[in-house]
């Protein structure tokens, strides 16, 4: 991924939260010399080394995975940036966005007790905590044909990549001005852009008052 030094993500613990909120994920792998992408579900192990998701069986990535270098990307906020928002007309428009990308070796996974285990993290990660569904309640049988239709996967992490693109190219007064318009927009992606780029200004504030 392309990372300018003032857009890169340099605190890994910042990457692994990010990973964990914007979970839902796009999995890049070579498939029959092609280019291949599902879009799906990863989660993140509690010692940050692997993530787990499962395909349906009839999605036919899994069948040249294993053991091949993949990339998952995590699509965090992302918003439009208009510079009508700006001091001067002698501005063009932008994208302000937070990614997370991970490289790793993929391996398949047919222990029936690790599948579950999976299953039933993502089920508790998902499930609102007063929700009244469990998967064990849908049954033995029922979760062996389940089994059956789908092929676990996970990923060895070898790197991690994080960016965050939030108008740090630009002067203090002028993310104000962004942040100011972001915050006047009811949409989440703005909002949370807005509270980004809010948060790491007054990081760079704090630097420059400690640095004088």
């Amino acid at each position: 991924m392309y990372i300018p030094a003032h857009f890169q993500i340099d605190d890994i613990p910042v990457s692994y939260d990010l990973i964990r909120k914007y979970s839902f994920a796009t999995l890049f792998s070579q498939h029959d010399g092609l280019p291949w992408a599902t879009h799906l579900p990863l989660i993140l192990d509690a010692e940050n080394r692997y993530l787990y998701g499962h395909f349906a069986r009839a999605n036919g990535q899994w069948k040249d995975i294993h053991n091949q270098m993949v990339l998952a990307v995590f699509h965090g906020p992302h918003c439009y940036i208009s510079p009508s928002w700006y001091e001067t007309p002698q501005a063009v428009p932008t994208w302000n966005y937070v990614s997370v990308h991970v490289y790793g070796e993929a391996e398949l996974i047919d222990d029936e007790q690790v599948i579950q285990e999976h299953l039933q993290e993502l089920v508790l990660k998902y499930e609102a905590p007063d929700s009244p569904y469990r998967l064990q309640d849908a049954g033995a049988e029922y979760l062996a044909a389940l089994h059956r239709g789908l092929r676990a996967f996970r990923i060895r992490i070898t790197r991690i990549e994080g960016k965050a693109k939030l108008s740090q190219n630009h002067s203090a007064e002028r993310i104000q001005r962004v942040i100011d318009q972001l915050e006047r927009i009811d949409r989440d992606g703005e909002q949370e852009i807005a509270s980004l780029m809010r948060a790491n200004l007054a990081t760079l504030r704090t630097r420059s008052d400690n640095s004088k």
